[in-house]
C-alpha cells in the first residue's frame, strides 16, 4: 500500500486500471476500530479527492452499536459540525468480494484548517509517534490477528464455529486441532479467495494458521516501517475477511471471547525500533548468546510493562474482552515479560539482531489497532526516557504461575484508565477524557441490561 504524491494522480491511475468502477466506498476507523462510512457514485469521485467530503464529528466517537454519546459534548449537544475527511494516500484498492464493481479508500479526518482532528484514532496514533520521531527512532510494526469462522446451529439462529469434517461423513471433528492443515483444507476456497483479496489491495498478509479451537485462524502481516500504515493493514484485513466470509456462507467474528468453552481470540503487536541509519537499536552489537539485547530494549519493555495496567481499557475494550482474561489460556494476566515463551505479557521472540523485537499479547482481536499501538509506542518511548527497569525476565521454558494483578473486569480497567499518569501526555489529556467518558458509558448501560442468566440463575430461587 504505497503512499501517491498526488491524490488526484492516484484516482486516475486506478480508474484507468479498473474503468468499470462504479461506486466508492469511504471508510473512516472509529474509537472501537470499526470501519464506518459511506458509499458514493462515480459522479462523487473527485469531490472525494479535492477534499470536498465532510463527516459529522461525532462519527469516530460512537458506541459499539454505532450511537452517539449522551455523556460527551460531541454529538447532539454540540450541533455534530462537519469534520473535512481527506483519502489516505495509497489506499484506493477495488472490493473484489462485491458483485458491483466497487472500490474503497481509507479517510482521516481533519479540522477545516487541516490539522487532523483529535479523536480520529489515526491522529492519536500519530500524537504518540511524536515522541519516538523526534529521537530519531522509528517503529517497524506487524500485527496477528486472530478469529472465528462461524456457521449457523440447526436451529439456524445460534452461532458456533466451523468444524472439521470427518471425510466420507457428516460428523463434525472433535477436539481443538491446533495447526491441523485438514481443517485448512475444508476451508480453502475461502483462504484462498482471501489471499487473492490481500493481493489485489495491496494487504501483506502471509501466514493462516489453524488455531487452539475448531473453527478460529490465525492470519499474519509482515512488518512496515509506518505504525499508521500497519494498522490500515490490520483494519483492511478484517474488514476483507468479513467480506469475504460472507461469500462463502461463513460469518467472521473478531469478539475477543465468543465461545465460552474455546479459546479467546487476540490482537499481538510486534515492534522492533530503528535508529535514523537503520540500525535496531533494540540490538547490542557487542552481546554475545541467544539474546543480544541492549540497555534501550530493556528500558523499552520496561515501560510497556508499567504503562500496562493503565492501557488495559484500550486493550480490552468492552465488557466480552474480559471473557478472554482467564488462567491457563495463553492469555497473560500480570504485566511479565521472557524470552521465547508464550505465557508472558510482552514476549522476545526468537530473531537476530536485525529483526529483534518485542511481541505485546495482551489485546484482544476486539482492540482498536490504532489505539493499542499508540499505547504500545507509548510504553516504548516512557520506558526507554525513564529507563524503566522490567525485573526479572522469566526464562526460556520457565513454569510461572498465574499471578493475577492486571484489571480483570471492565469497570477496574476504566477506573486506572482514568486516573492514568502516563498514556494522557502521548494519546492527549482530552482524547483520554473522551474514551473514558464513551467507554464508561457503554459499560454502565450494558451492564444495566437484565440477561437471561439473570432469570436462570435468580428468578425462581430468589
Amino acid at each position: 500500500m504505497a503512499h501517491a504524491a498526488d491524490p488526484a494522480a492516484e484516482l486516475t491511475d486506478f480508474l484507468g486500471r479498473y474503468p468499470d468502477t462504479r461506486f466508492l466506498e469511504l471508510l473512516q476507523a472509529d474509537m472501537n476500530g470499526i470501519l464506518r462510512g459511506k458509499r458514493v457514485g462515480r459522479g462523487e469521485f473527485d469531490s472525494v479527492y479535492r477534499g470536498r467530503i465532510r463527516n459529522c464529528a461525532s462519527a469516530v466517537m460512537l458506541d459499539v452499536k454505532g450511537a452517539t454519546i449522551p455523556e460527551i459534548p460531541n454529538g447532539s449537544r454540540d450541533g455534530d459540525p462537519d469534520t473535512l475527511a481527506r483519502p489516505v494516500p495509497g489506499s484506493l484498492a477495488p472490493v473484489p468480494w462485491l458483485d458491483t464493481p466497487t472500490a474503497q479508500v481509507l479517510l482521516a479526518t481533519h479540522h477545516h484548517d487541516g490539522i487532523p482532528f483529535f479523536a480520529d484514532p489515526r491522529a492519536v496514533l500519530g500524537r504518540a509517534l511524536q515522541a519516538l520521531n523526534a529521537m530519531d527512532l522509528h517503529p517497524v510494526i506487524a500485527l496477528e490477528l486472530e478469529f472465528y469462522l462461524l456457521e449457523p446451529d440447526e436451529d439456524g439462529v445460534t452461532p458456533r464455529p466451523v468444524h472439521g469434517r470427518v471425510p466420507g461423513t457428516t460428523l463434525r471433528q472433535q477436539g481443538l486441532q491446533y495447526a491441523m492443515l485438514e481443517d485448512l483444507w475444508d476451508i480453502e476456497a475461502f483462504l484462498t479467495e482471501v489471499d487473492a483479496v490481500c493481493t489485489a489491495q495491496r494487504i501483506p498478509a502471509s501466514t493462516a494458521l489453524s488455531e487452539f479451537a475448531p473453527g478460529q485462524l490465525e492470519i499474519n502481516l509482515h512488518h512496515v516501517g509506518d505504525p499508521a500504515l500497519a494498522c490500515d493493514h490490520a483494519v483492511l484485513l478484517k474488514r476483507a475477511i468479513k467480506g469475504v466470509a460472507r461469500r462463502h456462507g461463513y460469518g467472521a467474528c473478531f469478539m475477543a471471547k465468543p465461545f465460552q468453552e474455546y479459546a479467546g481470540s487476540g490482537l499481538h503487536v510486534h515492534v522492533s525500533l530503528l535508529d535514523g541509519s537503520g540500525r535496531n537499536v533494540f540490538a547490542d552489537p557487542a552481546a554475545t548468546g541467544a539474546l543480544p539485547m541492549s540497555a534501550t530494549f530493556r528500558h523499552a519493555i520496561g515501560g510497556t510493562l508499567a504503562t500496562m495496567t493503565e492501557g488495559m481499557a484500550i486493550f480490552a475494550p468492552n465488557a466480552n474482552s474480559y471473557r478472554r482474561l482467564q488462567p491457563l489460556s495463553f492469555v497473560p494476566l500480570t504485566p511479565n515479560w521472557g524470552y521465547n515463551h508464550r505465557a508472558v505479557a510482552v514476549r522476545i521472540p526468537v530473531s537476530g539482531p536485525e529483526d529483534l523485537r518485542l511481541e505485546h499479547r495482551i489485546a484482544g482481536a476486539d482492540a482498536n489497532p490504532y489505539l493499542t499501538v499508540a499505547a504500545v509506542l507509548a510504553g516504548i518511548h516512557h520506558g526507554i526516557v525513564e529507563r524503566c527497569d522490567p525485573g526479572p525476565m522469566i526464562a526460556e521454558g520457565q513454569i510461572i504461575d498465574d499471578r493475577i494483578t492486571l484489571p480483570m473486569r471492565w469497570e477496574a480497567a476504566l477506573d486506572e484508565f482514568r486516573n492514568a499518569a502516563v498514556l494522557p501526555r502521548y494519546l492527549g489529556a482530552p482524547y483520554c477524557d473522551i474514551f473514558h467518558a464513551c467507554r464508561r458509558s457503554e459499560c454502565n448501560r450494558f451492564h444495566a441490561q437484565i440477561s437471561n442468566r439473570d432469570y436462570e440463575w435468580y428468578l425462581r430461587a430468589v
